[in-house]
């Protein structure tokens, strides 16, 4: 039933995103420009096909990318705090897109990028999330407590964001101005032909992390349970990290840094659906993800002459009150 809501309220935002934006243009038309509709003018055409409507489908799949990759984390580390920008890994695939803009003279406006267009910029985000994921990899064999991994992976995201820093400063003015425009964050970054393999680069890990529901089930019993029922620890958490990398870098790589997702929808889902298994939570999480996101975009789009939010303003508004909620529960005061 949780995952039946979830669903509806994921539709409904995601037809609020089509039919609701910074431009109102009569409900009638977006159909109408939805269906193909000659009559319809070029301009509300042009608003609804290649800027809603690849908005919409982007933050959806950003939204699950991101809350999918924030539960595998959680599990894996056996830490309700865990996720993506917590241990650094937003912060890894930004230096890596901070290296590709500033040192390799990347542009990013109006959707389009240079040097190797988006395929430079992901290899580049992938690389720096990847080089995170394993010295957190290193750290959690060698720090017992998951307070002291949290610490270590805020170090990492502060020392990545001095390097980044160090960068801009020694970056030309449109090195800069590309990453400051990148890094307000924006569903709008993927247009409507990049889509396909933006779609694709997001479904391929989300797949495979649905097929690790029983692995995540038998790591949530300990290291030794999991061992006793046939899994292999080792390549399970390699796999698991080699995904979550994978999603948060494609996310980033195209989206710009989008915080607290990944942390605090894994719980929302939780809180739906009452229930620790990853067959129910992992689809449940999608959903969640999607519909926080689309919500945010929305958000980001609301109607009047100051322009678009920046989405980086928005989603911490929306995820920093649940993870506060976490902590007070987590504490014993509700």
């Amino acid at each position: 039933m949780s995952s039946v809501l979830l669903a509806v309220l994921m539709s409904l935002l995601f037809a609020a995103n089509i039919f609701w934006g910074s431009v109102e243009i009569p409900a009638s038309e977006v159909f109408a420009a939805l269906m193909g509709d000659d009559g319809v003018s070029g301009t509300i055409s042009m608003i609804v096909l290649h800027s809603r409507l690849p908005q919409a489908v982007t933050a959806l799949l950003c939204g699950a990318a991101l809350s999918v990759a924030g539960l595998m984390l959680q599990t894996l580390f056996n830490n309700p705090l865990a996720g993506p920008e917590v241990f650094g890994i937003n912060s890894g695939a930004g230096l890596g897109v901070a290296v590709v803009m500033l040192l390799l003279h990347g542009s990013f406006a109006a959707g389009e990028m240079s040097v190797g267009g988006y395929l430079a910029v992901l290899s580049g985000a992938f690389a720096g999330a990847l080089a995170i994921i394993a010295v957190i990899l290193v750290l959690s064999t060698l720090l017992r407590g998951n307070i002291f991994l949290l610490i270590a992976g805020m170090a990492l995201s502060y020392l990545t964001s001095s390097v980044i820093s160090l960068l801009n400063y020694f970056a030309t003015a449109e090195g800069v101005h590309s990453y400051l425009i990148w890094g307000m964050g924006s569903f709008g970054g993927v247009s409507l032909g990049q889509l396909p393999l933006f779609a694709l680069i997001i479904c391929v890990p989300l797949v495979c992390s649905l097929l690790m529901s029983k692995q995540l089930n038998a790591l949530m019993l300990g290291a030794v349970y999991a061992e006793n029922l046939g899994v292999n620890t080792r390549r399970a958490r390699g796999v698991l990290l080699l995904l979550t990398g994978l999603l948060t870098a494609a996310v980033t790589a195209y989206c710009g840094p989008v915080s607290f997702v990944g942390l605090a929808v894994p719980h929302i889902a939780r809180l739906f659906l009452r229930t620790g298994n990853h067959r129910q939570l992992m689809p449940v999480t999608m959903f969640a993800g999607g519909a926080v996101t689309l919500l945010c975009n929305l958000v980001c789009h609301l109607p009047g002459e100051s322009g678009i939010i920046p989405l980086a303003a928005v989603t911490p508004l929306m995820g920093a009150p649940v993870i506060l909620y976490v902590v007070l529960r987590r504490r014993g005061v509700e």
